[in-house]
């Protein structure tokens, strides 16, 4: 009988977890980019009735299930124009935006291309996100915004065509935004502001540059969230929620009958 108050508590405690995820996907349907996540349920040991634990028969019993991870599919999703030269979409799955704290150093990971051009003290224009990290080039180099290199030209223009600057503003245009794989995405760490970062100590965890990238300019992916999907979800993890704690109400007042008869 204990049995029973155990599994439907577990039951609803597993509901009560799978909502929570559907609700944080529900909130960030407007952010860009953003990967919505699955709860994944796991069933908890099995044990056999009235015979000993290794006998394989057909008279087992559960001890419930339990919610082991959460699982986030990085793929892309639809992507609208905004006609903003520093908005960025990535049409590979399982590919991320490469960023730097420019206060810590700290390597963060996102697929939200909404950038912008930020004046540094060098008197050079860099991109930027919206909480002020760096945005890394293929090569780990700060990425220079598109003004900078325009800038860069016209100085050459007007110079008389100066070797170096125009060597400079070659390089500039060159500069590629990078784009970067994960090994294990899975592993990723949820850092906040749409950005991942790789676990610490995970040695086996890295990042590679993906040479020829599906990019769009001027472009951003629209969050990953299924409004008819996560509200199915919705629906039946409140169900398994009620009738979780339905099994818990029929337990007790089983017991309570049990016990008054032996009273």
């Amino acid at each position: 009988m204990n049995m029973s108050f155990y599994v439907g508590a577990l039951g609803a405690d597993a509901s009560q977890k799978k909502m929570g995820v559907i609700s944080n996907n529900l909130a960030n349907i407007n952010n860009t980019a953003f990967k919505p996540k699955n709860a994944i349920f796991s069933e908890l040991i099995n044990y056999n009735l009235n015979d000993s634990p290794e006998a394989k028969t057909d008279l087992q019993a559960g001890a419930g299930t339990t919610v082991v991870r959460t699982n986030t599919e990085y793929s892309p999703a639809a992507f609208h124009t905004t006609g903003q030269p520093n908005d960025y979409a990535i049409g590979n799955a399982n590919a991320f935006f490469k960023l730097q704290d420019p206060s810590s150093g700290e390597i963060t990971y996102t697929r939200n291309g909404h950038f912008h051009a930020g004046e540094m003290p060098d008197g050079k224009f860099y991109l930027f996100t919206e909480s002020g990290k760096h945005v890394l080039d293929e090569n780990g180099k700060k990425m220079l915004a598109d003004d900078t290199a325009l800038k860069a030209i016209e100085a050459a223009g007007q110079t008389g065509g100066n070797t170096a600057n125009a060597n400079n503003a070659t390089e500039e245009v060159k500069q590629k935004i990078g784009v970067y794989t994960i090994n294990y995405p899975s592993r990723l760490v949820n850092k906040g502001d749409n950005e991942l970062a790789i676990r610490p100590g995970d040695q086996n965890n890295k990042d590679s540059v993906i040479q020829n990238p599906i990019l769009e300019s001027g472009t951003l992916e629209s969050s990953g969230t299924d409004m008819a999907k996560e509200m199915t979800r919705l629906i039946e993890s409140q169900r398994a929620f009620t009738y979780a704690l339905k099994m818990v109400q029929t337990s007790d007042e089983v017991e309570g009958t049990i016990n008054q008869l032996r009273g």
